[in-house]
């Protein structure tokens, strides 16, 4: 198991740094997120699903290519769950403000995604500022949850454009979301202290 820290960064050697043809499909998925807000923005559904779709494809295809070309780096492995954040969010934001006849993602469940992330990296930074490195350990729960995030929003975004109005589904598919975006927060704080209180 890695451990990462700033302090690890600066004498990294130049190929944990390099930007990869795997990290060019991470940075794509950052650099397609604006255009998936636009088009959800303008009401174009379609567009936005497909984009979005291809964003989440590149998310299969970097993991998949940097294990396969050996190419598993420092950069990489910092830049892919900041992809995953700014694209959830982004699109959970705009979900919750956008006018739509049909249904929207509520407010409150906005806040609980920001507040989850928020206290993950205040911890995060708070273990760096007294250990002075950071263990960086994806769960298979917190896997779990964003795949099940970006499953939601697809199935969102096919519901604006065929104009689905499936009510009972589509409650269910949120109480599952913050069930998960809630379990996922407590094992983090969990796993959070043990590293606290490690030696």
């Amino acid at each position: 198991m890695k451990k990462f820290s700033f302090r690890l960064l600066s004498s990294l050697p130049p190929e944990e740094k390099k930007i990869t043809i795997s990290t060019l499909f991470t940075i794509g998925r950052i650099v397609l997120t604006p255009f998936i807000v636009v088009a959800m923005i303008f009401g174009s559904w379609g567009a936005a699903f497909w984009l979005f779709v291809v964003s989440s494809s590149f998310d299969i295809v970097d993991g998949n290519l940097a294990r396969i070309l050996n190419q598993q780096t420092f950069l990489g492995a910092c830049l892919d769950p900041i992809a995953d954040k700014i694209l959830l969010i982004s699109c959970f934001a705009t979900l919750a403000f956008v006018q739509s006849p049909l249904f929207s993602v509520p407010l409150w469940f906005v806040l609980l995604v920001l507040f989850k992330e928020l206290i993950v990296f205040t911890g995060a930074l708070t273990i760096y500022c007294k250990k002075g490195h950071l263990e960086v350990r994806p769960t298979i729960l917190g896997k779990a949850t964003t795949v099940a995030q970006v499953w939601f929003i697809i199935w969102l975004f096919a519901c604006y454009f065929f104009g689905w109005m499936p009510i009972k589904t589509y409650y269910t598919a949120l109480g599952l979301l913050f069930t998960l975006v809630v379990l996922s927060l407590f094992q983090y704080v969990r796993l959070g202290l043990a590293q606290w209180n490690s030696k």
